[in-house]
């Protein structure tokens, strides 16, 4: 039996969306642990800087510009990654986001919803998910293993904050999540998981000064991070690590295909 079923250190971890607010914890977090990091990213600028920041606290991390959204770019990333560590251990998908027209606001409708904005946020939380996983787990399938956590979200479980385009997106990633870890295990050899952490309502750069009160109106929270809602409070990107930790150990290493609800209660405290 292995001493620390939680130590992680030395394992490759590939994040999407590593300068995203989550991702950016994520990659900080698992390089203290020493993991060897590799951040994909738009954001040339602030992947470099997070790159800095890892290497002058000791950690191992690298940048390389990415879209996930193209398969070319992503198939190049993992050629760069394979020459520079020698495989993939884990991919952790945080690539996503939202758009207002996506949404639907008090004062509108069903009607009133963008098509083109809907798709958009699909296309970047379902198939920024899909492709990914796709060429990163063709490397892992070579080396008989690997590991893969993608980014649900609460409003995948029910209908949520009027979020219709990216509702549906994450309750797709959800399905797939499910299909991928059925589809690695049965037909290939060795040992896959593939997983999915479903967080409820976190700070990130869309929220991270606002808070929502109990009449659905907007305050100023920019000095209070862990503001309450009409239902709790947000969670804070730090109070992800513990889970994504888990996942990535041994200590998960029978665990596959399944939604980790990260959400303060919401799901079992809300009617």
């Amino acid at each position: 039996m292995k001493k620390d079923l939680f130590d992680i250190q030395g394992k490759v971890v590939v994040i999407t969306g590593g300068c995203g607010v989550l991702g950016t914890d994520i990659a900080i977090y698992l390089a203290a642990q020493n993991c060897k990091v590799v951040i994909l990213d738009r954001l040339q600028d602030k992947g470099d800087e997070l790159v800095a920041k890892i290497k002058a606290d000791g950690g191992d991390a690298i940048f390389l510009l990415t879209d996930v959204l193209k398969k070319e770019v992503l198939e190049q990333n993992s050629t760069d990654i394979l020459k520079t560590y020698g495989r993939i251990d884990v991919l952790i998908n945080a690539a996503g986001g939202n758009m207002p027209g996506a949404t639907i606001p008090p004062d509108k409708n069903i009607f009133d919803l963008n098509i083109d904005d809907f798709r958009k946020v699909v296309d970047l939380n379902l198939f920024g998910t899909v492709i990914p996983s796709m060429v990163f787990a063709k490397s892992m399938v070579d080396n008989g293993q690997g590991n893969i956590i993608n980014f649900a979200s609460e409003s995948a479980l029910r209908p949520l904050t009027r979020v219709a385009g990216y509702g549906a997106a994450k309750a797709a990633v959800a399905s797939f999540t499910k299909y991928l870890a059925g589809e690695l295990s049965i037909k290939f050899e060795g040992d896959y998981r593939v997983n999915a952490l479903v967080p409820g309502f976190f700070v990130t750069n869309q929220n991270r000064d606002l808070l929502i009160n109990p009449d659905g109106s907007y305050t100023d929270r920019s000095k209070t991070i862990l503001a309450h809602t009409p239902f709790g409070r947000f969670g804070d990107a730090n109070e992800l690590l513990g889970s994504v930790h888990y996942l990535i150990s041994d200590a998960s290493k029978f665990v596959t295909g399944t939604m980790l609800v990260i959400d303060g209660g919401f799901d079992a405290f809300s009617i």
